[in-house]
């Protein structure tokens, strides 16, 4: 079977895009004049930011023998090498932010090996072990590729050893290419040939032995998309059997029958076909549109011969909630339906609706980290021009009150006061990082400062450090990734995974404006950075609230108890500049009268909160 399904992994910014622009272009798969940087990176946020966001499938052909490369190819009968074959080369594309390692984990799922790709300026970082650890407990190939060869600041044989020697192979199996000339690029393709088995079906002996029409089809979902005229659109590996345009098929865990619209691969762009084979990854249109009923891991299968449904995926486990409001309460019905639309795009948001006495209906919404809540939020307001409020994001708690019921909270509304629970619980990770020595004197108060439990430090072949430590899920989530970045000038990296639960000493801390309390600025925080993170609060705000007719008052409490306050003055109106002449007694009486005024609405007057306050406070700009 001439096919070859592989991905390409690595940390983020290693060069995995261009990587793949040279194999579009080098396969002829994208016309010359249709090319353009990451291409497979279709989002405008992508582009923007330089990273990928969202898994991407795409079908090439490749001729090995044009390069004139004496390569042995493997096929399923073992017959001799046909220098004339055509091989179908199935790339799917994966992001590289530890955030969206579940995109991963899916496509990694659906092929049978990886390009794992290290910069040559970098070497091996901790996302690179991390993504590595997923293709070797899947028990893929991996074939080993050092990037970016041309840079000015390449160290290439020394990060060939590094990768030889963490993959336990001899240094002749690491490539070396460039995504930027396109160096290596083809023996990389013949490599992927070569090395990567071609996909055999995942079915019982018996029925592996029937022809492959009366096989029942069995297509592993790994992603979709949506389209209002034509519904959910699946992308599948097909496993088993046959998928025709026509055949009613069926979800073997929703147990909900459709017709096939339309089958076909993606070039990156839709290409119908009549049929999709065992082996190969394409999509099918179902028509479906009704929301809920597609699941990523469920398997497409025969309505009229049911085959058993293939191992899945753990559904993903939101990282950190965020309080999703729209600015208008008439925006509402927009809002959920933005979020259904989103929901079947990405399967790793979640949402429920919830209710704030001060900020109306909204959304209670889950997230993979602290990137995914920044990119859903501006799809939000990009795709749908909504106006958002979102509140400040929290991880998980699980509180147990004095009678002994136990309950999960991810809402610091809905947290405790203080003193009321008997026992207060939060999520732990397991992190690692990886930094040249020089830097972890600033690294190592950085983990002091978010309460990190430092373990195991190595060295590594490169004579960087590995560290590895424990740290509450919450001071994760709080700027700890960037901060990284900043004490470490961009050399340190991060990967990290969730943890079980331990005890937590945190309180809820309330922001009052205008002596009423603003549930968007609610936050849960660790007890012995009470005061700190109460200054700060309302030092930000001061600078960030438009000045009132009224001077305005900006508190933090805690149990009960103001902590810390800050006040900014009322604007001046003049209300004299009118007054041409006559006996002063005039002036004295308006401004009498406006101090009466402006008295009254100290006690009385509301403040209206603009929606870039709140995105401010969330980001923790200014």
């Amino acid at each position: 079977m001439n096919i070859r399904n592989f991905s390409i992994i690595a940390h983020i910014d290693h060069g995995k895009s261009t990587l793949a622009d040279r194999m579009l272009e080098l396969t002829n798969t994208i016309e010359s004049r249709k090319m353009h940087e990451q291409v497979l990176d279709r989002m405008d946020l992508e582009q923007e930011r330089g990273i990928t966001i969202k898994m991407t499938p795409v079908r090439m052909l490749w001729h090995p023998q044009n390069q004139n490369v004496n390569i042995k190819i493997q096929n399923d009968n073992a017959k001799s090498k046909n220098e004339n074959s055509e091989y179908i080369l199935n790339l799917i594309d994966t992001p590289g932010h530890v955030d969206f390692a579940y995109e991963v984990s899916r496509a990694l799922s659906a092929v049978e090996g990886v390009v794992l790709l290290v910069d040559a300026t970098q070497g091996v970082e901790a996302q690179t072990l991390s993504v590595l650890g997923i293709a070797k407990e899947l028990n893929l190939v991996i074939i080993p590729v050092v990037s970016k060869i041309d840079a000015p600041t390449a160290r290439t044989d020394v990060i060939v050893s590094e990768l030889a020697l963490l993959l336990k192979c001899d240094e002749s199996l690491v490539l070396r290419v460039s995504g930027k000339t396109g160096e290596g690029v083809a023996p990389l393709l013949n490599a992927v040939v070569e090395r990567i088995p071609a996909p055999r079906p995942r079915t019982e002996s018996a029925q592996a032995l029937t022809p492959l029409e009366a096989r029942p089809p069995m297509g592993l979902i790994f992603d979709f998309d949506y389209s209002d005229h034509r519904g959910v659109i699946l992308y599948v590996r097909m496993f088993g059997g046959v998928v025709k345009k026509g055949d009613t098929l069926m979800f073997a865990a929703a147990k909900i029958s459709f017709v096939a619209q339309e089958v076909g691969v993606l070039t990156p762009e839709e290409s119908s076909r009549p049929e999709l084979l065992e082996g190969e990854i394409g999509y099918i249109v179902t028509g479906v549109k009704k929301p809920g009923v597609v699941s990523v891991g469920d398997t497409v299968t025969s309505k009229r011969v049911i085959a058993s449904a293939l191992p899945g995926y753990r559904p993903p486990a939101p990282v950190i909630w965020a309080s999703v409001y729209p600015e208008s309460q008439d925006d509402l019905v927009a809002l959920r339906q933005a979020l259904e639309r989103l929901r079947l795009t990405d399967s790793s948001l979640s949402y429920e609706e919830e209710s704030s006495g001060v900020m109306g209906k909204g959304f209670r919404c889950g997230f993979l980290g602290m990137l995914h809540l920044e990119i859903v939020i501006e799809r939000l307001r990009r795709e749908f021009t909504l106006a958002l409020v979102v509140t400040q994001p929290t991880t998980m708690y699980e509180v147990t009150h004095k009678n002994g019921a136990v309950e999960s909270v991810y809402a610091p509304t809905r947290f405790p006061d203080d003193g009321v629970a008997e026992r207060v619980r939060e999520v732990w990770a397991h992190i690692s990082l990886i930094t040249p020595p020089e830097y972890m004197g600033g690294i190592s108060q950085l983990l002091y400062d978010h309460e990190a439990v430092v373990g195991d430090t190595a060295t590594l072949p490169d004579g960087k450090l590995e560290v590895r430590a424990e740290m509450p899920l919450r001071e994760l989530m709080r700027s700890f990734f960037d901060r990284l970045k900043s004490v470490s000038s961009g050399y340190a990296s991060l990967s990290y995974e969730l943890a079980g639960l331990k005890d937590a000493d945190v309180v809820r801390l309330d922001t009052l404006v205008a002596e009423e309390a603003v549930p968007a600025f609610a936050r849960i925080i660790s007890r012995r950075r009470i005061q700190e993170e109460a200054e700060a609060m309302v030092e930000r705000l001061e600078k960030l609230l438009p000045r009132q007719l009224f001077e305005l008052k900006i508190q933090t409490r805690v149990s009960g108890r103001i902590i810390a306050a800050r006040r900014v003055s009322a604007l001046r109106k003049d209300v004299t500049g009118y007054l041409y002449g006559g006996d002063v007694t005039r002036k004295m009486k308006l401004l009498e009268k406006q101090k009466r005024g402006k008295k009254k609405m100290l006690a009385r007057g509301k403040v209206d909160i603009p929606h870039e306050v709140f995105l401010k406070v969330v980001k923790g700009g200014e």
